[in-house]
């Protein structure tokens, strides 16, 4: 997505790294987490995969609201964040055993 963003275009150019950045920080999280010396520190990575999700959503939500991107070329990039928020909250929840 990044890739195919307007290389002129400042604030597409902003969102976009901001986007990179948080994405694929949700993945070195989850790689933290799951080489996890104890329960706590699995749980706090998991914690921090899921704050970068977050944030990751919020950077292509921007990048919609902005106009740089349009909805339709984002609904599945936004479907997928969504489906990574809910997948990395089981994983949560059990893990703490909620």
């Amino acid at each position: 997505m990044f890739c195919k963003l307007p290389k002129n275009d400042v604030v597409a150019q902003v969102l976009g790294k901001q986007a990179l950045r948080s994405g694929t920080s949700v993945g070195a999280n989850y790689r933290e987490a799951s080489r996890g010396r104890s329960k706590a520190e699995f749980i706090s990575k998991i914690g921090d995969s899921l704050k970068e999700i977050d944030e990751t959503s919020y950077w292509l939500e921007l990048l919609v609201d902005s106009g740089c991107v349009s909805e339709k070329k984002m609904v599945s990039l936004l479907d997928e964040a969504n489906q990574l928020n809910a997948i990395f909250t089981t994983i949560d929840k059990k893990a703490k055993g909620n």
